[in-house]
């Protein structure tokens, strides 16, 4: 269950796409609502050069309704539910702005989007989320996530950025999510109540023990405490994610992680990717394409489905469906998650992806199930 540092692999060094979750406290001096503008700058610089490692980044920051309260004037309490959406409104467009700022002294586009659970919980809505972050990553921005505070309410909200980080992570096929805390890890007990609690540097298995460790309290610097963080841990470790748990309040945390700050690494067992096939592979199958020879080569060679290769559509089927893929002597090749309707698919089916908007009357995607949304 633990080992020391000196006996980890670099989980950071090793990764090629990271998440990193950023909390309020860390942005945002409570006690004045201002940036802690020498802490943006500083990681600002530690993502620049994971950049320039070749990673994919994305943040998950929170900080909206911190900045926001400050420039509405509203106090340092809880909020009702629409002076929170209010705060957030303001704030948000101040913290996109920080961001920017900050990362293009380095060269760095970035991007702002806002989610929901509903966003997630949607199957539609989670294959956009996917494309739109891949884009996003495929042309070098840093995706900048936050919850649409302005117009989640309870049923449709994550709660905590802790989870939301983990499900962003799932949704991007990230390798390695850190989340940046006011603790150094996760500990056999409580620190500040029990000086014989000892840190738990590694974690293979995320047991009953272990989530009873994690307990209910929150260090009252952000909702969620460390029972959100192994929460968060047990979804992205699920999906082939590592997670890091570290202390993130002093300046350049991601150097500092490279160069052994002390923290606590939920290990993963498996690849994203192959979690995702196992996952698609599970699906129920909704519908059937029949793909012609070449599009069947195509598929062993590892290219995307495109509407050109289709001969047969069968079944009813929505956009983020799964459905089955057939050869052209009836072999069943597998599934895929389909980013047309079954009705839009018969009409395009035998064309090629340049005539669909055409035949559609709408823009569309080029191909009708991508590759990463397949399982053969």
């Amino acid at each position: 269950m633990t080992a020391s540092h000196s006996d980890q692999s670099d989980a950071l060094a090793s990764a090629t796409r990271v998440v990193v979750k950023i909390g309020s406290a860390l942005l945002v001096d409570r006690k004045t609502g201002d940036l802690r503008t020498d802490w943006l700058a500083a990681i600002a610089e530690d993502i620049a050069a994971q950049k320039a490692a070749g990673k994919d980044v994305i943040l998950v920051s929170s900080g909206s309704i911190a900045l926001g309260r400050g420039l509405l004037g509203l106090p340092q309490t809880a909020l009702p539910l629409e002076q929170s959406q209010a705060a957030a409104a303001c704030g948000q467009i101040r913290l996109a702005h920080a961001w920017a700022e900050a990362l293009a002294k380095h060269g760095l586009t970035t991007a702002q989007v806002l989610v929901t659970l509903e966003d997630s919980a949607d199957r539609r809505r989670y294959l956009n989320a996917r494309a739109t972050m891949s884009t996003l990553l495929a042309h070098g921005a840093v995706p900048i996530v936050n919850e649409n505070d302005t117009v989640a309410t309870d049923e449709i909200r994550y709660g905590d950025n802790d989870r939301l980080a983990a499900q962003i992570a799932v949704t991007t096929g990230a390798d390695l999510l850190i989340l940046l805390s006011d603790v150094d890890g996760l500990y056999t007990g409580n620190p500040n109540d029990d000086p014989t609690a000892q840190h738990l540097a590694i974690i293979d298995d995320i047991t009953p023990q272990i989530e009873a460790m994690a307990g209910d309290a929150g260090s009252g610097l952000s909702k969620g405490g460390m029972k959100t963080k192994v929460m968060a841990a047990k979804t992205a470790t699920a999906s082939g994610c590592a997670m890091i748990i570290m202390h993130g309040a002093d300046n350049h945390p991601l150097q500092r992680l490279t160069s052994g700050a002390r923290h606590t690494t939920f290990t993963a067992t498996t690849d994203p990717h192959a979690a995702r096939k196992r996952w698609i592979a599970a699906m129920k199958s909704q519908g059937t394409l029949h793909v012609d020879e070449g599009a069947n080569r195509a598929l062993h060679n590892g290219k995307s489905l495109l509407p050109a290769g289709i001969t047969r559509v069968e079944g009813s089927f929505g956009r983020g469906d799964p459905v089955t893929l057939r050869a052209p002597d009836g072999t069943t090749l597998g599934q895929g998650l389909a980013r047309y309707t079954a009705e839009e698919a018969r009409l395009i089916a035998g064309h090629q992806s340049r005539e669909i908007e055409e035949i559609l009357g709408y823009p569309g995607r080029a191909v009708l199930i991508h590759r990463d949304d397949m399982a053969l």
